[in-house]
């Protein structure tokens, strides 16, 4: 199963617990990509923006990722390193509490699904546990975020009419939860593996 290559540039409006918007652009690194953009966003009346540029390897397995965030009361840096075995580093400290993990998933933002539906590549039907190094918005925290997928037939219509993107079939659909967030929901993306519709948290806006 294979996805088509990833667009120059994708964009997310928030919805629901925040208001706000995601740009990220897609650069060719090596083999792999790296993977540019910003968020901002006002949640429960405070405003933050999360920077990022995350590098991931051929099989989409992340290796890098330099995130800034600010906000009114401070800006913080963190960099994540991963040796794609598996075994991470965090400001240069081994960060043995998500060991064990390949991808980084970001708070802020809705393109980091991109990379656990990319690196596992599964059939319908099939499913597969993804626990992730879990960035959190405003303090930069890294949490271990248990995560399951399980990719559903590719039918039904996009809960939400996208503006200037229409379904044709090249849809994927995955059912995904998090038992430590007590969150599931039904993700759709699209033929280059990004996230179309991702219930009570964002939608594709290009």
């Amino acid at each position: 199963m294979t996805f088509a290559p990833p667009p120059e540039t994708a964009a997310w409006r928030h919805l629901d617990s925040r208001a706000g918007f995601e740009v990220a652009y897609f650069r060719p690194l090596g083999d792999g990509h790296r993977v540019e953009g910003c968020t901002t966003a006002v949640e429960e009346g405070l405003t933050w923006i999360v920077d990022y540029a995350i590098d991931v390897d051929a099989g989409w397995i992340t290796r890098r990722a330099e995130i800034t965030g600010r906000s009114a009361a401070r800006s913080r840096h963190t960099i994540l390193e991963s040796d794609g075995e598996g075994r991470w580093r965090v400001d240069g400290v081994p960060a043995p509490h998500i060991d064990g993990c390949f991808d980084v998933d970001l708070e802020s933002s809705a393109m980091t699904n991109t990379f656990p539906v990319h690196r596992m590549r599964l059939t319908v039907d099939a499913g597969s546990e993804a626990p992730a190094a879990y960035v959190r918005a405003l303090d930069l925290v890294v949490e271990r975020l248990e995560q399951h997928y399980v990719r559903v037939p590719d039918e039904g219509p996009v809960r939400r009419a996208i503006a200037g993107l229409r379904p044709d079939g090249s849809c994927q659909r995955y059912h995904y939860e998090s038992p430590s967030a007590d969150f599931a929901c039904r993700l759709v993306f699209d033929a280059s593996g990004l996230v179309l519709d991702y219930p009570e948290i964002a939608v594709r806006a290009r």
